[in-house]
């Protein structure tokens, strides 16, 4: 196991830090994205002793690796236990094909996984007694929940999160803008990608250094490594270990957080034999994997699928990274990545929201599966690859569904006549009282209440 790993910018232009400076610092000084210097390799033996575990001792077994040096292992053990305290059902849909809800943690989505992690790494390594650590979060849809849920009353951190006034559903923006205390919410009047341009721009602007800024968005590490476990964790439950059976997940993809945690469970050990991204009609990642050449789709597109409304995907740089080349933080291509091995490992398709509608009515018709936008763009995305290697048909194949089917209540009643039931996370949302502030896309108004506040 490697002591005191270190994490490198993709922009290359500072020094490697430590898992701590990484995860306090959100972005790297460069405004590129932070990656380990080695990702720890699981061997044979160590992924075979972890067939049977529960979720936290999995987590423990492949966070410890990458937060050793900095964070006592007992300590890190306990962390895992306290933040994974709810079920990851695995449901089968045919014989090889199944999909993993992703969806019972606090705040019904996938993003509690990384969020309520990321808030106890925190809570253990910022320093006390200094001012107050000052989180800024752009949403789509769920990451601002998460990361309000996961931070709330924590001493030492307040959180501030962005989301486009237009773009999210009604529990999706009461889960974020009832809570209160030391959580902050702005609708920005604007798109995702205007949210999260004016949170990047915070971390660059000399005049707010003396804010202890730090992102609980995908471009912070801590929010990127937890996402690696439950793809290790499917393999282990489905798998024959022993055999090192190859699997194939499909992912929907926006920010390309989640897509880039099953990048990083591959390097751990896990034999992905192909990583499908399917993103909704934001298609500039199957483009650019299609023709080499990456562009930025802006505005970015409205779809039903809400939470992968992004025209820009932060992830992407550590994708290209991932491959051997380099992209900056604006999008621009300094280095090519090795395409071939790029399109050998991936295949990436963009789903309609006509075609997530029909996956919807089909999978329930089918396989009785409720899936909701998100979930239907990954299961769309794998029935894309099934069709383009049929050989895949027998193969083992997880399909990622990454928030409850209850946070669309009005397109899932309407394509297959069935009301979600509402988890207990959601319960009594509707009677809360909503505070939250509204923006222009205007970065010197963000500027002025960080000032103003912080």
């Amino acid at each position: 196991m490697p002591e005191n790993l270190t994490y490198y910018s993709t922009n290359r232009g500072v020094s490697p830090v430590s898992f701590r400076e990484a995860l306090l610092a959100g972005q790297a000084a460069d405004r590129g994205l932070f990656m380990p210097t080695t990702i720890p390799v699981l061997s044979p033996a160590d992924l075979q002793a972890l067939v049977g575990k529960s979720y936290p001792d999995i987590a423990h077994a492949a966070l410890t690796r990458f937060t050793a040096g900095v964070i006592e292992d007992g300590v890190q053990r306990a962390l895992c236990t306290d933040a994974y305290d709810f079920d990851v059902p695995i449901e089968k849909a045919t014989s090889r094909h199944h999909i993993m809800r992703l969806d019972r943690g606090p705040t019904a989505s996938f993003k509690d996984f990384a969020a309520r992690m990321m808030a106890r790494w925190m809570s253990v390594l910022i320093t006390k007694g200094k001012r107050d650590l000052v989180i800024l979060t752009a949403t789509s849809g769920d990451t601002g929940s998460a990361v309000a849920h996961a931070y709330h009353g924590l001493k030492g951190v307040k959180v501030v999160v962005l989301f486009p006034i237009d773009e999210v559903s009604n529990r999706q923006r009461k889960q974020m803008t009832t809570l209160g205390g030391n959580i902050t919410t702005i609708a920005v009047r604007g798109q995702f990608d205007d949210c999260q341009a004016m949170v990047k721009r915070a971390f660059g602007d000399p005049d707010i250094k003396h804010i202890d800024l730090s992102s609980a968005n995908s471009i912070n590490i801590g929010r990127l490594l937890p996402q690696a476990v439950y793809y290790l964790y499917a393999w282990l439950r489905l798998a024959d270990v022993k055999k090192h059976e190859p699997i194939i997940f499909a992912v929907p993809s926006g920010n390309f957080g989640d897509m880039m945690g099953a990048v990083i469970a591959c390097k751990m050990g896990v034999p992905i034999q192909k990583l499908v991204i399917a993103t909704n009609a934001n298609d500039e990642v199957p483009a650019f994997l299609r023709t080499g050449k990456y562009a930025k789709i802006a505005p970015s597109r409205v779809c039903i699928s809400n939470a992968m409304n992004v025209g820009h995907p932060s992830n992407l740089a550590r994708l290209v990274d991932a491959y051997g080349g380099w992209m900056d933080e604006t999008g621009a291509l300094r280095e090519a990545p090795d395409m071939a091995a790029m399109r050998r490992d991936l295949h990436a398709v963009s789903i309609s929201d006509e075609e997530t509608r029909t996956t919807i009515k089909q999978a329930f018709a089918q396989h009785e599966l409720v899936l909701e936008p998100h979930g239907a763009v990954g299961w769309a995305g794998l029935l894309h690859y099934i069709k383009e290697e049929p050989a895949a048909e027998k193969m083992l194949a997880v399909s990622v569904e990454t928030a409850h089917p209850a946070k669309f209540p009005e397109e899932i009643k309407s394509l297959v006549g069935v009301d979600p039931p509402l988890p207990k996370s959601l319960e009594g949302l509707e009677a809360r009282q909503e505070h939250f502030d509204t923006f222009s896309t205007d970065y010197e108004q963000f500027k002025r209440f960080l000032e103003q506040n912080y």
